[in-house]
């Protein structure tokens, strides 16, 4: 095999590695991208849960005991 052969080879090689490390990097970026999304989104629920929470207590509060009580044991035999 020539010194040119073995060149050729290792270009062509160097090449196919060249296209494929770039398409990682577009790969990385896109998931890089729905990471971001998904973050946000996921940020955005807990806030809402919270707020629901925070709503749910508030309304707790504002039942009589006896109320209260029928709430937590009909929760309990479910």
């Amino acid at each position: 095999m020539s010194n040119q052969t073995q060149i050729d080879q290792i270009t062509e090689r160097v090449e196919r590695l060249l296209l494929r490390y770039e398409e990682l990097q577009r790969t990385n970026a896109l998931l890089s991208d729905q990471v971001s999304v998904l973050t946000h989104e996921r940020d955005s629920l807990q806030s809402r849960l919270n707020a629901a929470r925070a709503r749910v207590d508030a309304l707790l509060e504002r039942l009589p005991e006896s109320a209260l009580h029928a709430v937590k044991t009909s929760a309990g035999t479910q």
